[in-house]
């Protein structure tokens, strides 16, 4: 993938005072790690923006400051879901020669014959996955092939992918990745009954607090 590059400068405004630099189009953010002294930051909003969203959460990014190139990984993005805006950014610094613990995302792939052949309804489980490895090391995401699944109650749990080369899962292997569940029709039907017995029911609650209500006026 292609290296991405934020361009950053250091930051001297904190607290309640860095509502000036968001109103300048900019992103606060600060770099931190084992052996980095932690360092506020602030990034060009739009060009960041655009860059995030190109990219993982487990994607290794180079932080441009001073002249000096920092491989980091992006740690926690706080927003405005109002305006959809991120409003601060927490970056961990990373080194080749350190393993690192992050999650990566799970990628759905590949046509499951199930769909097909039974009309199956798909539940996923867990979406990411822990894992342990150096940073050269990290996966954009864990590719997860569906073709394995052909009848119905077929599932595949983490303990069934192989890990990528030099990359340790951490999370446990029994986790549930996805599994084919009963036909979609099954499963309409049963909504259904559930709905009829539930409007059979409310007539007798209705009328039993009629009845306590002539009984309290007695």
């Amino acid at each position: 993938m292609e290296k991405v590059i934020l361009e950053a400068e250091k930051r001297t405004l904190t607290g309640k005072k860095v509502n000036r630099l968001r109103k300048e189009g900019k992103i606060p953010a600060v770099i931190y790690g084992r052996d980095y002294e932690a360092t506020p930051i602030t990034l060009d909003k739009r060009n960041t923006t655009n860059s995030l969203s190109k990219v993982s959460s487990s994607t290794i990014l180079t932080i441009l400051l001073d002249g000096q190139e920092q491989a980091s990984l992006v740690r926690e993005i706080q927003k405005d879901f109002i305006r959809n805006e991120i409003i601060h950014i927490d970056f961990l610094a990373v080194s080749s020669k350190e393993k690192l613990r992050t999650n990566v995302s799970i990628t759905l792939v590949g046509v499951a014959p199930v769909l097909e052949e039974f009309d199956a309804l798909m539940v996923n489980g867990i979406e990411n996955i822990e894992v342990e490895c150096y940073p050269q090391d990290l996966p954009e995401s864990i590719e997860v092939d569906l073709s394995s699944l052909k009848e119905l109650g077929d599932a595949i749990y983490l303990k069934d992918i192989p890990a990528p080369a030099n990359v340790e899962f951490l999370t446990d292997g029994e986790e549930l990745v996805i599994i084919a569940t009963a036909v979609k029709e099954e499963v309409v039907e049963e909504e259904e009954e559930l709905g009829e017995i539930e409007v059979e029911g409310e007539p007798e609650v209705i009328e039993h607090g009629k009845k306590e209500d002539e009984e309290s006026e007695d």
